[in-house]
């Protein structure tokens, strides 16, 4: 079967700088910020860490992860490029890394980075896949994804897997009406889900097809947010202006017909 266009009106966006205006904005405050500290006395961890606060601050601003992890990582390296922050000692350094590996471990990043679903971004998926009563977020990061599949099953027994660890606990009490659990999405068996949602990146699309159509009972569904399966036709693709794709398959094929007896006249 074709995929089939769904459009639906772009959300109103608010108006904002455009890029990478936001970012030299966060940089120039960050710099602004430590010449200033260093200026009136502060010591220079101290004025270092204040405006590294802030450029954080300012960056979380920007529109999308990948610009917010370039605005906030912009003053830093800078500072250390040019050498500005060679009076801070090692365990400086060492210890800007360590939230990020708190909040997101390597081997996470072998699937995705954080890829928060975005409002709105499955309206319209229940028109075409019904009313599936267990759904399952795999790789839930935040929860986001979990909180859009809500909207749209609130009676559905949902669940979601993530490997960080910090992600996982801060899912399970931002989404008290999902079980989270922390662990590999690849190790947690898909057969008891009825769909399976995932927002993942190119590389791992083939391996969750594989895993699902080994898993998943006939009739069940996967969905991928933006990216498709390689080589394979979905049974249906959501798209419209202003929206990502939405990807929709079923590995196992179709659910056999119910066969009702004939009654005899």
């Amino acid at each position: 079967m074709h995929p089939s266009r769904l459009s639906t009106l772009p959300a109103t966006v608010p108006q904002r700088l455009p890029w990478p205006l936001p970012a030299l904005g966060a940089w120039a405050l960050g710099w602004t910020l430590w010449v200033l500290l260093g200026a009136a006395g502060a010591a220079p961890a101290l004025a270092f860490g204040a405006a590294l606060a802030a450029t954080t601050l300012a960056a979380l601003r920007c529109r999308g992860r990948w610009r917010q992890a370039i605005a906030a990582a912009g003053f830093p390296l800078s500072a250390l490029v040019l050498g500005a922050a060679g009076a801070l000692p090692p365990a400086v350094w060492l210890l800007l890394l360590l939230p990020v590996l708190l909040v997101y471990p390597l081997r996470a990043w072998r699937d995705a980075p954080l890829f928060p679903t975005p409002h709105g971004a499955l309206t319209g998926l229940e028109g075409l896949v019904g009313q599936p009563a267990r759904v399952h977020d795999a790789g839930c990061g935040l929860g986001h994804g979990l909180a859009a599949l809500r909207r749209l099953w609130p009676q559905a027994a949902l669940s979601g897997s993530e490997w960080s660890p910090l992600l996982a606990w801060a899912t399970r009490w931002r989404c008290r009406h999902a079980q989270v659990q922390r662990g590999d999405m690849w190790a947690v068996p898909w057969g008891a889900y009825d769909l399976v949602y995932l927002f993942q990146r190119p590389e791992s699309m083939a391996r969750a097809h594989a895993k699902a159509a080994r898993e998943l009972a006939p009739g069940a569904w996967l969905v991928s947010l933006e990216f498709a399966v390689p080589g394979v036709t979905p049974v249906a693709c959501l798209q419209g202006s202003g929206r990502k794709p939405v990807w929709i398959y079923q590995p196992a094929g179709p659910a056999a017909p119910s066969i009702q007896p004939v009654r005899g006249r």
